[in-house]
């Protein structure tokens, strides 16, 4: 029996033993690996002052499970994240040269200090980030001339001094540089890099001409370099501000510029004096008069196209009743009475401000005489659709039932142009809310708030879905300008249904459906462009950063696809997190989780990319904080 035993065995080791050597040999290389980057590891702390945060770190322990701050795969250190420790003195760049599986250093938020250290000894680094800390000095130019897989530098908020190095230009690879709020000085390197999808220089003593590589950025990448001009800074680079100048003609030239503005702010103050006593005649002699247009009312002056409100209703509009389903030609049709009943007469009565001026036409905020407030957006790019099939989509907009979806009270047809009517949301977009006013209203933006933001967007986008299936964009045009949110931060869906009403020509100038890549590439629509709009909403919210996506020109913003993939991979997701929210430690796990599902949904290949059924799921299963939800 035990000779059975012995030939059943040598026969395995016969077979597989080749395989079983090599299983062997991964084995026994994973734990010197191991054993190897422990030592190192303990080499780098005894370096440090102030490592307390690293009392994890002990001998005859396992890194890769217990050691704060060590990323590891498949048991080889490969990324160290030793943030906001309060870590300082020298670092041993022998001991961290010898982890050679190491491809990420960060020691953002500490307070090391003097020239940079020689990080630039790992060729093999593909992410290097010392923000936060006292570092100073020039940097030589060669510095990084050998490190050609590195893809991310981020040295802002330290005492850098001197050029940027000129070596930068070498990093064929470079996605992301931040170098702002240091002492750089000198001229930009030209990075032509196409892969370069992030860069701010801000706030240092740059001087020169912005290189034409960078122009694709937005001011905000160079704002605080007073020498700095051209690229997106409206600001020539043949002006007297230029070294060489004639300080006699600077100064004749600022007193010019002074006068200027002086009898400009004069000008600007006459004009809007007498268009008030205007309007203030124009109220009075037609008080009583139904066909008066919208006014402009003091909060919008300076707006852009406020002087076009009173072209907003024209005055050969017709004023009807206001019965509900009512389809005479002229008058305004409601579709819901359930905030009361009104006509266009009432609206001629408004006062009025101008909200703004999208791709698909104007939107104005109306205060009833009632006190009842709408925003009524004038569409002018619509197709050439009937009347009666107009009727019929309006009707189908105005019967939906959704907490998160806001359907139009009443709607407005002519053949060149179409008004409809919504019921005004104080709190405004997610947009605003967002990018528009961080000092304020971002401070709001909590993370169950922002978690309830995504979970309502999706529960309507799926209602949506659910009853506009017959459409072959069901929604559209997805994004945070079309997110309007209650007084209690719940969402509402806006904008919803506009492909069946405007042309296809149109419709790929201005809709956000169209700027998933089968529609740039292929010109194919589907539902799944939504679930594209849908996962660009939900790395928008959870970073905090304003997408590029959005933009026509595709100049500005943050490719926010490229970008969360390109952090997913090197396993960064956190890093990503917009600050106000990353403090909420105990929930960065489903922050992550949900960083991976808005990756989920701008797959490229819509084959790939979740369907709106499987994204609501897998936001439904975020373990996020349930006595919130309950409450909310």
């Amino acid at each position: 029996m035990k000779n059975n035993s012995n030939s059943k065995i040598m026969a395995i080791i016969h077979v597989h033993g080749p395989f079983i050597f090599f299983y062997v040999f991964l084995i026994i290389f994973s734990v010197t690996s191991s054993n190897t980057d422990s030592e190192a590891l303990l080499k780098l702390k005894q370096s440090f002052e102030h490592a307390s945060g690293l009392d994890s770190w002990r001998p005859q322990t396992e890194p890769c499970i217990l050691w704060i701050g060590v990323i590891c795969e498949n048991g080889v250190v490969f990324g160290l994240r030793l943030e906001n420790l309060g870590l300082s003195g020298e670092i041993d760049i022998d001991a961290l040269a010898s982890i050679s599986g190491l491809r990420s250093i960060s020691l953002t938020s500490n307070t090391f200090s003097g020239p940079i250290p020689d990080f630039h000894r790992m060729g093999a680094l593909r992410g290097l980030y010392i923000t936060g800390n006292r570092f100073s000095g020039e940097i030589p130019s060669d510095y990084f001339s050998k490190m050609e897989g590195l893809k991310k530098v981020w040295l802002s908020g330290n005492k850098f001094s001197g050029p940027i190095p000129s070596s930068l230009v070498q990093l064929s690879q470079l996605m992301e540089l931040h170098l702002e709020n240091n002492e750089f000085s000198g001229t930009i390197p030209s990075l032509e890099q196409p892969s370069l999808i992030l860069i701010n220089v801000s706030y240092n003593n740059l001087e020169g001409e912005i290189p034409s590589g960078l122009s694709k950025f937005g001011p905000k990448a160079f704002e605080g370099n007073p020498r700095l001009c051209g690229g997106n800074l409206n600001k020539p680079c043949n002006g007297p501000w230029r070294k060489g100048g004639s300080s006699h003609a600077t100064k004749i030239s600022i007193w010019f510029a002074v006068a200027f503005v002086v009898v400009l702010l004069i000008t600007v103050a006459a004009i809007f004096m007498l268009r008030r006593r205007q309007e203030t005649l124009d109220v009075k002699t037609n008080d009583n008069n139904l066909d008066r247009p919208l006014t402009s009312s003091a909060s919008s002056v300076g707006k852009k196209d406020s002087g076009s409100v009173k072209k907003a209703f024209g005055l050969g509009y017709r004023v009807g009743s206001s019965r509900k389903g009512s389809t005479r030609v002229g008058d305004l049709v409601l579709l819901n009475d359930e905030k009361g009943e009104f006509g266009l007469g009432d609206l001629m009565k408004a006062g009025a401000e101008v909200l703004g001026n999208g791709a698909l036409g104007s939107s104005y905020k109306a205060i009833m005489a009632s006190g009842f407030i709408v925003v009524v957006k004038r569409m002018k790019e619509t197709s050439k659709m009937g009347k009666d099939q107009f009727d019929v989509e309006m009707k189908r907009f105005g019967s939906l039932n959704h907490k998160n979806v806001l359907t139009p009270l009443a709607y407005h047809y002519r053949k060149d142009e179409k008004l409809l009517v919504y019921e005004y949301q104080p709190k405004g977009s997610l947009l605003y809310l967002l990018h528009g006013d961080r000092g304020i209203s971002h401070t709001n933006l909590t993370w169950q708030v922002r978690f309830k933001i995504i979970q309502g967007i999706a529960r309507g986008l799926d209602y949506l879905h659910t009853e506009l299936f017959s459409l072959d964009l069901p929604h559209g045009d997805l994004k945070s300008s079309n997110v309007l949110l209650t007084e209690e931060y719940e969402p509402l869906l806006v904008d919803y249904g506009f492909y069946s009403l405007i042309g296809c020509s149109q419709a790929a100038q201005t809709i956000m459906a169209y700027k998933s890549p089968e529609a740039i590439e292929h010109h194919q629509i589907s539902p799944k462009c939504d679930v594209f709009c849908l996962g660009v909403i939900i790395l928008e919210i959870l970073t905090g950063k304003f997408p590029s996506q959005y933009l026509h020109n595709a100049k500005g913003g943050t490719n926010l696809v490229q970008w969360v993939r390109s952090a997913i991979d090197e396993g960064r997701e956190v890093d990503l997190l917009d600050p106000d929210i990353a403090s909420a430690r105990n929930c960065l796990g489903d922050m992550q989780q949900l960083l991976r599902i808005g990756a989920a949904c701008t797959e490229s290949s819509p084959k790939e990319r979740l369907d709106v059924r499987e994204a609501i799921r897998r936001i439904e299963g975020v373990n996020a904080d349930r006595s919130y939800q309950e409450n909310a």
